[in-house]
């Protein structure tokens, strides 16, 4: 019978896949930390997660090994983390490692002293020295030497990388002004690091931009939208997009978005869904329709769980081979399609017989004339599906689905979709319910029944944004003092109230260091969320205090917003809103009223990034005394009617589509 670790009563997918590996690992937590303290041994902190493919390489070359967990087991305490569940812990040794080699990645291997503190790392390591890098065993042999012959020497690079990483967080704010100029300075950057053949930004590896993409079409026109339109449509040709099943996998491994990283994330389809429906709205492409709505019917059929929430990620590799799902011969698209389908997919879709992945194609949209009925397609989906299919890590993460929430909701009312709208409606039930606390706060994972970590500064500010989206969709003031109760308790969990800003984890960590994020590293940083919602609720309850603290944020990344802003799209895209004529429209008419339903789908149906929404069914709602904006607003003459403000100096209302459109 195998043995087991200690990780088999964890909860993470992730951890599980190491639960029988003859390593004595611990999770991250206080039993390891005191036994390396007690016992004076160093800490080697590996950090993965389920979907990474050279995370399950090192494990199969490495962590299965008898010898190399033996010498493990011998010299260190060994400490295995899931970097989605513990984004502080990876976000703190990753600093550091990208500060001694200028690089990081998955998997992460650091080596700790017994106190915490990061002093040597890198991440994959060989079995055997090849490609310039020694085998693991060689650095752990290296490691144990220097610990106990040198361990003055690590000491001070230890004290050298915490101080850096703590100096870092603690950084003051800029004194130079704030001023639209940043944005523009920014657009002309980004037009300057811009692919004008593939689209995005530098070469390969290609990650797909959806923060910067957001900026760009935020601006709607000009060359903002041609690089948008550009990256856009190659995204979504390459083999990057999954052209039967809908979604995205994680990068390209090329600069030309063809052969992809296979892994599927839940927050790059929950940021691209919007990013190709915001494409929509302002283009009416309606390529750019269908790639959001297949990537979030891709969502709802392949990560959905049954509590409401959805699975963090599907696998790169199934059974051990990378893209074997996904990958395609003429020969298999013969045996499902007849004749003409046949040889129209083969077409269409690029697929050779020398392939251009290990001799079989990943489809991309190689002749989009060549027309494949919607009937194939499913056909083919359907036997995709026969195949073995990858592992799908079914840990629901907090921030992850606020993103998706945001995502279901804005789609449900723009494409008038009542099955997204049902499942945004139980995704957020499920994140105020089985993923929060009896008071309220939220956890980070829930999987198998149990919620587990405290919730960190992007899980309170995604999901904070996600119920403001589905209040919009809903007009639900339950929805809109929901996702202002968890800002305002991200206000008190994670504010520098002396530098401003927000750290990631909650006071009393145990981590060496307090961290702040600014950048998007993929996903939008919690401090650029949590700065975009207090704006949003600032300019619906009157409240400048919260605008204030968004502003703290802004001051604090002046620096990264001037000078590397393909990093922080997101946040450009704040200072955007901080800075447009402020935009408040106020609707008063009963839910389902013609007059009401009309006025409604105009003031939605553009993309107005800058202006906030507020709803009220009559003058006797409940809204109209709870929500500033709606303060004394009321129907004209019995008929529903809308107010447009700007700093809650509004215009006269106007009852009729045809009003608004004259003003």
């Amino acid at each position: 019978m195998a043995l087991v670790n200690r990780l088999a009563d964890e909860t993470s997918p992730y951890l599980l896949q190491h639960a029988d590996n003859p390593v004595d690992w611990y999770p991250w937590g206080d039993e390891a930390l005191a036994r390396a303290r007690e016992e004076g041994k160093p800490i080697l902190l590996s950090v993965g997660y389920a979907a990474c493919h050279w995370c399950h390489v090192m494990e199969h070359e490495s962590f299965e090994d008898e010898e190399t967990a033996a010498a493990m087991n011998e010299r260190f305490v060994c400490v295995k983390v899931d970097r989605e569940e513990r984004p502080d812990v990876d976000g703190l040794y990753m600093e550091a490692v990208v500060a001694l080699t200028g690089h990081g990645g998955w998997p992460l291997t650091v080596f700790l002293t017994p106190d915490g503190r990061p002093f040597w790392g890198g991440t994959y390591f060989p079995p055997e020295p090849r490609h310039g890098l020694p085998s693991f065993r060689q650095v752990l042999t290296a490691i144990a030497e220097a610990f106990d012959g040198r361990r003055g020497d690590l000491d001070r690079q230890a004290d050298v990388l915490t101080e850096a990483i703590r100096d870092a967080s603690a950084r003051a704010p800029s004194s130079e002004p704030l001023s639209e100029g940043l944005v523009s300075g920014a657009l002309a950057a980004l037009g300057r690091a811009f692919d004008p053949v593939n689209g995005g930004f530098g070469g390969a590896p290609k990650f797909p931009p959806a923060s910067t993409l957001e900026l760009l079409l935020r601006r709607g026109g000009g060359e903002a939208l041609a690089m948008a339109r550009l990256t856009l449509d190659r995204m979504a040709a390459g083999g990057l997009y999954d052209h039967l099943g809908g979604g995205f996998h994680r990068y390209a491994v090329d600069a030309v978005w063809l052969v992809p990283h296979f892994e599927k994330m839940l927050y790059d389809n929950a940021l691209l869904a919007r990013a190709y429906l915001h494409g929509w709205v302002v283009t009416g492409e309606e390529r750019y329709r269908r790639v959001a709505e297949e990537t979030l019917d891709y969502l709802l059929r392949d990560l959905l769980l049954p509590e409401g929430g959805f699975a963090s990620a599907q696998d790169a590799d199934t059974a051990g081979e990378e893209g074997t799902t996904y990958t395609w011969t003429p020969d298999e698209l013969r045996a499902v399609l007849d004749g003409e389908d046949a040889e129209a997919a083969i077409r269409r879709y690029g697929v050779t017989q020398a392939g251009n992945f290990e001799g079989r194609t990943v489809l991309h949209l190689a002749d989009p004339d060549a027309d494949v009925p919607e009937e194939a397609r499913r056909a083919l989906l359907e036997a995709r599906m026969r195949r073995e299919q990858p592992l799908r890590d079914d840990k629901a993460l907090a921030a992850w689905n606020g993103l998706a929430l945001s995502a279901l909701a804005e789609a449900a009312r723009r494409l008038e979709r009542a099955d997204y709208l049902e499942a945004a409606n139980r995704l957020a039930d499920f994140l105020l319910g089985p993923l929060s606390t009896t008071e309220g706060d939220l956890h980070r994972s829930f999987r198998d029944g149990q919620a587990k970590i405290p919730g960190y500064l992007d899980d309170y500010a995604a999901v904070a944004g996600g119920l403001l989206e589905l209040y919009v969709a809903t007009g639900e003031l339950a929805r809109l003092e929901e996702a202002r109760r968890l800002a305002l308790r991200a206000v008190e969990l994670f504010e520098d109230t002396e530098r401003g800003g927000f750290f990631q984890s909650p006071p009393g960590s145990e981590l060496v260091a307090r961290r702040k994020e600014l950048d998007d590293n993929p996903t939008p940083s919690g401090n650029a969320l949590l700065a975009d919602v207090l704006v949003r609720l600032a300019r619906l309850y009157g409240d400048d205090e919260l605008e204030r603290k968004a502003v703290g944020v802004l001051r604090l990344a002046r620096p990264l917003l001037e000078r590397a802003p393909a990093a922080v799209g997101a946040l450009l895209s704040v200072l955007d809103l901080h800075f447009a004529p402020p935009r408040e429209l106020a609707l008063v008419g009963p839910p389902g009223d013609p007059a009401t339903e009309e006025l409604r789908r105009s003031i939605l149906r553009p993309l107005e990034p800058n202006a906030v929404f507020a709803f009220a069914s009559g003058p006797d709602d409940p809204a109209v005394a709870r929500v500033p904006l709606l303060e004394g607003k009321g129907l004209v003459d019995g008929r529903p009617a809308l107010y447009v403000c700007e700093r809650f100096a509004c215009r006269a209302p106007v009852t009729s589509a045809a009003e608004l459109a004259e003003n």
